[in-house]
């Protein structure tokens, strides 16, 4: 796992990203120039993961800003980034902590103060992060205590690493920290159809060398029924006041898989991921997506270029809803840079500062 974030860094009065609709088949860095360039980073999912989105956020406010950042250009610039993605509420948070320290300045100040105030969100999720693997590490190593002679066998959906934060990763920080602390894991990768996002996941642990097997979605269900997974922990895209928690859609289906075998189920996200404004699950925004991401898939053609195979008609009817809500009662804890809290609990975490 990189010490640094190589998915999103400052160049002078430029960003750079990390490309992940090119992963893992290509690794690519794009410059971001223009309020427009990272509105469309975050809208096509060049840059993905909630906490990445909301840092990508920031930083599109500091290029907005860097030529004119008037009340007018500072308000235009937040309402474009707000519309990119509806679901990730570290977005919004992200967004809010730049209206907070920009508002009240001159314009003259805004620039240097939003390039500041990114940078601050940048590096505040990373150090929350490396919080949220020290304290995931105690639970795996209370749960390897009671396993001989094999691996702790952990299962995961969707990408949670460092690619999708400033470092370290939600879901997989306790597994690079359990890596690093000598304990033997092993990850079960779920594919995370339509946008196959378990790939990067993949991609991020064989990078570290920590042993994994990606599986077909539909699999998961069957090898916690065969007892063949000790744990399951992903990443949150929101988290509702009571604990009901949008994820990548498959996130409920391993949930309740999970909850049917006795298999503790965690969610790993930091205090920003957590809307204390919306009530329930219910209250969640959940993104619809193309019907041609599930019509066609990527991959690498015979020639080994990146292509995309068309395995349904283009009139075929598909729906392609690209989150679902686990209710809190199916958690068996959250995860933050605070610590391990009962998914009903989170009142305990309301008052501090993300």
């Amino acid at each position: 796992m990189p010490d640094h974030c190589p998915t999103l860094r400052r160049n002078g009065d430029q960003v750079i990203i990390l490309d992940q609709t090119r992963l893992p088949w290509q690794e690519v860095f794009v410059c971001l120039d223009t309020l427009d360039d990272a509105a469309a980073a975050i809208r096509d999912m060049q840059v993905r993961g909630a906490p990445l989105i909301g840092a990508t956020a920031a930083f599109g406010i500091a290029l907005a800003l860097r030529n004119n950042a008037s009340d007018a250009a500072l308000q235009a610039a937040d309402a474009c980034l707000r519309a990119t993605r509806p679901t990730a509420v570290n977005l919004h948070w992200a967004l809010d902590r730049m209206q907070a320290v920009l508002r009240p300045l001159p314009a003259t100040q805004r620039s240097a103060a939003a390039w500041a105030a990114a940078e601050a969100i940048q590096s505040g999720d990373a150090a929350a992060n490396a919080a949220i693997g020290r304290h995931g590490l105690g639970l795996l190593q209370a749960l390897a205590a009671g396993i001989k002679s094999r691996p702790l066998h952990v299962m995961t959906h969707c990408n949670a690493g460092w690619l999708a934060t400033c470092g370290h990763g939600t879901a997989l920080a306790p597994l690079y920290a359990a890596h690093a602390a000598g304990l033997e894991v092993h990850v079960w990768v779920s594919e995370t159809r339509p946008r196959n996002q378990g790939l990067l996941t993949a991609w991020e642990l064989a990078r570290a060398g920590i042993p994994h097997t990606l599986i077909a979605d539909n699999a998961a269900g069957w090898l916690m029924a065969e007892g063949r997974v000790d744990a399951v922990i992903t990443g949150a895209d929101r988290i509702a006041a009571n604990g009901d928690t949008a994820n990548k859609v498959g996130t409920y289906l391993k949930a309740l898989a999970a909850h049917a075998h006795g298999i503790p189920f965690y969610i790993a996200a930091p205090r920003s991921t957590v809307d204390f404004n919306c009530p329930d699950g219910r209250a969640i925004p959940i993104e619809e997506r193309s019907a041609d991401e599930v019509r066609i898939i990527g991959g690498l053609d015979a020639a080994g270029l990146p292509a995309g195979i068309r395995l349904a008609g283009p009139t075929t009817a598909a729906c392609n809803p690209a989150f679902d809500v686990t209710p809190a009662g199916l958690v068996a804890g959250i995860i933050c840079e605070f610590g391990v809290f009962p998914a009903d609990g989170l009142a305990a975490i309301a008052g501090r500062q993300a």
